[in-house]
């Protein structure tokens, strides 16, 4: 979970500093320029992966299109990897311009650049309707991006239960399990009923008048009568994904 890049870099300086060819000030400046980049607009925290195991992610949503270019290419130069949540698609193909190497997802409204490295920690991504999909999407680019390995299982939603059963066996072979679902957002209590794993729920704003834009499942999932239920915000793919690679033991940072 180490940013190996950063760290070399601050052991360079501090053997410069050593070695008597930086004084001080300039050192702190030198460090000041590795974790963080002023960008006048935004200020880039480059520092985040060292300490957190999970490099800055961008929120594409309500960002200029010039402005996210400028972010995202800071951060890559730095890193050589990239994630955007909450792309439109003007957003996207300004992103697929400037990073030919990067992915994205329509679906999901992310855009990712990732070093290609060994994945360890199974997550299972699992949501009630194809409505879903979206939100669940952005936890598995999520969790993929950071270094897990991701099995979807998708439209398994309580008005038919027989098809959760029917994947069940695969589902509990993950070491996490993330549950998007709206409506009366019930199927995170369900799995965590079958499973013997950590499990994340993501109420989505899917369903009716009653749903409240998500406020129902968010309540319910918080109500959970089954053990080992998390819960995050509404469509919170994103948060649900950090989580569930860092639970599964994720390369998170390589």
């Amino acid at each position: 979970m180490e940013n190996i890049d950063l760290r070399s870099n601050l052991k360079v300086v501090l053997d410069r500093v050593k070695s008597g060819e930086l004084g001080d000030d300039e050192a702190i400046a030198q460090i000041s320029k590795l974790v963080a980049s002023d960008l006048g607009f935004a200020t880039v925290d480059h520092g985040r992966e060292a300490r957190c195991g999970v490099p800055e992610v961008i929120f594409g949503e309500g960002k200029r299109v010039d402005d996210l270019l400028a972010i995202a290419r800071d951060i890559h130069s730095r890193s050589g990897k990239l994630l955007v949540t909450r792309c439109d698609p003007d957003k996207l193909a300004a992103l697929e311009s400037a990073f030919p190497a990067g992915v994205a997802n329509e679906r999901a409204r992310t855009f990712a650049v990732r070093k290609e490295s060994a994945r360890s920690g199974l997550v299972a991504i699992v949501c009630a309707g194809t409505s879903d999909v979206p939100v669940a999407e952005e936890a598995a680019v999520t969790a993929e991006f950071v270094g897990a390995y991701c099995e979807r299982h998708y439209d398994v939603g309580v008005a038919g239960l027989h098809r959760l059963l029917l994947k069940i066996d695969a589902i509990r072979k993950a070491r996490a399990i993330v549950v998007c679902a709206g409506m009366e957002g019930a199927l995170a209590s369900v799995v965590a009923g079958l499973v013997d794993v950590p499990v994340i729920g993501v109420p989505t704003s899917v369903g009716y008048g009653a749903s409240f834009g998500g406020i129902a499942a968010l309540l319910a999932m918080l109500s959970a009568c089954a053990p080992g239920v998390s819960v995050v915000n509404i469509d919170n793919g994103f948060g649900a994904g950090i989580a569930a690679a860092k639970i599964a033991g994720a390369g998170v940072g390589d």
